[in-house]
This record gives C-alpha cells, structure tokens and sequence, in this order.
C-alpha cells in the first residue's frame, strides 16, 4: 500500500482524516483514488480539464512530482506522498 498524507486545510474534506491509502502505483492512480474516496477534494486539487492546479505541490518523499515524471511517477509499495498547497500571505 502507498499513503498519502493530507494536509491540515483539506482534511475538512476527508472527514478529518490526514493519511490516505491505496495499492495505485502511480501518483495519479493515488490521487484518483483519494478524490473518488472523497470527491469533495476534487476542485481543490484540479481544475475542469481533470489537471492538477497550479498551486498544489505533491511530494513523492523528498521529490516534487515535477522533477520526476509529473502524475504518471511510478510508486513502489509503501511509498509516501504529500499534498502541499501553496500559502499566500506575506507583507506587501
């Protein structure tokens, strides 16, 4: 199984759940599996074309997906991935 970890402001929509897991063996198969297991999460992470936005980082360990091969990386059993969504704030 691989897990993913939910972040704090979207477990609102995991019923206050902040890991997921799954068998998927690609980033997307994980992320399919976690919005069809919670589809209220699903315009939070992507957009009316089914990407993902631009603000939501996803992590395999250490590795942002986009240095590896973006929602098509492939996982190995117990691999974990994390949700990072961009924060806005700062002074202007």
């Amino acid at each position: 199984m691989n897990s993913i970890i939910i972040p704090t402001p979207l477990r609102k929509f995991t019923g206050g759940a902040g890991l997921f897991e799954s068998a998927a063996d690609s980033v997307k198969g994980l992320l399919d599996d976690l919005v069809s297991a919670h589809e209220g999460l699903r315009p939070h992470l992507f957009d009316n074309d089914g990407d993902l936005r631009s603000f939501i980082r996803v992590y395999v360990g250490d590795e942002d997906i986009h240095e590896l091969d973006g929602t098509a990386t492939r996982l190995t059993p117990g691999t974990e991935v994390s949700i990072i969504p961009a924060i806005a704030g700062g002074i202007s």
